[in-house]
């Protein structure tokens, strides 16, 4: 008799869209040695808030995911809270930017940039 221990390992997602939007900031910037850091960070009105950022420097313990051309990096103390966060870029009438749905996220506030 066989166990199938695999387990499925959640990571940060970046879709299409965000990776896309991610490659033209960076071919605009005309930099290649920049990764989108995404972190988890006291405040904001519910507890936790987003940073996005680039950056070009790698951290102890830092996680890289590679999405295309683009590179990810969480700290390994944001990680766990973005286990399984999908990053996307909306651009419509009413609203343009970097979105995060997050499962983790047991609720947010009204602007969005923040969670618990």
């Amino acid at each position: 008799m066989s166990t199938d221990t695999t387990t499925e390992v959640k990571t940060i997602l970046l879709t299409d869209a965000a990776a896309g939007k991610v490659a033209a900031l960076l071919a605009q910037e005309g930099r290649d040695d920049l990764a989108l850091r995404v972190a988890v960070q006291p405040g904001g009105c519910s507890g936790l808030r987003y940073q996005l950022y680039f950056d070009d420097r790698t951290m102890d313990g830092d996680i890289t995911h590679t999405f295309g051309s683009v590179k990810v990096v969480v700290d390994k103390m944001s990680d766990p809270y973005l286990a399984g966060a999908t990053v996307d870029f909306v651009d419509t009438i009413e609203k343009q930017g970097f979105t995060i749905d997050n499962p983790n996220a047991g609720g947010s506030c009204a602007c969005g940039d923040s969670f618990h």
